[in-house]
């Protein structure tokens, strides 16, 4: 059984146990929060759209890997750096619930 989620503008194929960094969450590390799925496949092969819950646990929040932006013009004496870290949630996927 897998479920498709949205979160943070981007979609997620997900199962149950799987581990998964999503764009930053407002919720507080060891609780747990629930999406709506787009999409969800049964175990006998039958998809429905729109139905169910998916549970996942938040487990922490943090940064991402350093994103350099170097912008170069030559023989301008033009060049500037820019940096940025996104920041996210890491959760689990507890359960995917039907209705």
């Amino acid at each position: 059984m897998y479920a498709v989620i949205k979160t943070g503008g981007k979609q997620y194929r997900v199962e149950p146990g799987m581990r998964l960094r999503v764009e930053k969450i407002e919720a507080e590390e060891g609780s747990t929060v629930e999406f709506e799925p787009l999409m969800v496949r049964k175990e006998d092969g039958t998809i429905e759209f729109h139905k169910g819950k998916v549970v996942a646990e938040v487990l922490a929040h943090g940064k991402g890997k350093k994103v350099t932006v170097f912008k170069y013009k030559p023989k301008k004496n033009y060049k500037r750096w820019k940096g940025h870290r996104q920041l996210y949630t890491e959760i689990l996927i507890k359960d995917i619930k039907e209705v």
